[in-house]
């Protein structure tokens, strides 16, 4: 069983351990110290498994009052494809619901760039409803195009 609970402390050092064992998705150090950094000030979910440590975790920064980012988020690979993901985003997505949000917008690299890594995960943004609105081509850098993508907010009830 999945368990989501909110991290008020030590936030940092969860999201470097959990990126730190994923450098096919977060290989640039630079870009993950900015990543490891900024989680420390943001809202900060986090999935255990059966009463271990954290196996996963998703930063959220509130840009405007009614738009949230799933600023950066990582499960560790051995929990992948096992729903980790699917129920720290759903979590997310009540809670933003709860506090008046509309959208959850992700930034990832674009199907421009091969990466196989990258397609995996833009299907799995896409599976849970988030829609493809825009590429940077240079936002991160002429190698890494950033794809903004989107999904409304709907309450279930």
């Amino acid at each position: 069983m999945i368990e989501i609970s909110n991290i008020e402390v030590g936030r940092s050092a969860l999201a470097r351990s959990i990126l730190d064992a994923l450098p096919e998705w977060f290989g640039i150090p630079a870009a993950t110290a900015e990543y490891v950094s900024n989680a420390e000030h943001l809202p900060m979910l986090a999935a255990s498994a059966n009463g271990s440590e954290p196996v996963g975790f998703l930063s959220l920064w509130q840009r405007t009052p009614v738009a949230s980012e799933a600023y950066v988020f990582g499960v560790r690979r051995k929990w992948h494809r096992r729903g980790v993901g699917r129920s720290l985003f759903a979590a997310a997505e009540r809670r933003l619901l709860a506090d008046g949000v509309r959208y959850l917008t992700v930034k990832t690299l674009s199907g421009t760039h091969p990466d196989p890594n990258y397609a995996m995960t833009r299907r799995f943004y896409e599976a849970i409803g988030f829609e493809p609105i825009d590429e940077f081509p240079t936002l991160w850098g002429k190698d890494n195009p950033c794809l903004l993508l989107v999904k409304p907010l709907k309450s279930m009830g």
